[in-house]
């Protein structure tokens, strides 16, 4: 019983705060965001598997293969504009609480691991995958390689994170990053850029 009554002031608290009108504007746009995750687990049932997960609108989920695995974790929230493309045999796992900001894009063909409580901030794309542009004929058009990040970890704006890239727990990485190769648990990466042509 006191639990109850102490749910019912914290969201009384918060309706005088915000106000009437936005505290249950959010509410129900978190409830349409629900909604929306189910719809995705009812288009894509054997490929998609997760509880309860928050996408608002016009985010969504490209799946072109019946082989592929999304993992979500329960309470992720996905904001707008945000883009999740998987293909091949590709295995994606987004952790519990993981919070994806506006207009991020994560495409994965292998194998893409997000820690619980993770924070990615607006702008992020995240690709397992990229084109090998020295193949001929023959050649293994799409290089591919893990990405894995950990607990706790806060990705900030704009950030790139390429295939063969790890990040330890509770990393923080700076605005407009660009990652390959690994990043210690506990640190602070930040990326400073030079302008530099290279011969191939």
């Amino acid at each position: 019983m006191n639990k109850i009554k102490k749910i019912i002031k914290g969201l009384y608290t918060e309706c005088k705060a915000k106000g009437t009108y936005h505290f249950f504007r959010m509410y129900l746009s978190n409830l349409a965001a629900i909604l929306r995750g189910f719809k995705w687990k009812i288009v894509y049932p054997r490929n998609v598997k997760s509880s309860c997960f928050f996408i608002q609108s016009r985010s969504k989920i490209d799946i072109y293969s019946k082989n592929v695995r999304l993992i979500i974790k329960p309470l992720v929230f996905i904001r707008r504009n945000t883009t999740i493309r998987m293909d091949h045999n590709s295995i994606l796992e987004i952790g519990e609480k993981v919070f994806i900001n506006d207009n991020c894009s994560i495409n994965c063909i292998h194998n893409i691991r997000i820690g619980d409580y993770t924070k990615i901030g607006p702008g992020v794309s995240i690709n397992d995958n990229d084109h090998n542009f020295r193949a001929k004929e023959g050649d293994e058009r799409m290089l591919k390689g893990d990405i894995i990040i950990g607990k706790n970890v806060w990705i900030g704006a704009n950030t790139v994170i390429l295939r063969g890239t790890t990040i330890g727990d509770n990393a923080v990485i700076a605005a407009g990053s660009v990652l390959k190769g690994d990043v210690a648990p506990n640190t602070v990466f930040l990326n400073k850029r030079e302008n530099l042509s290279v011969e191939f």
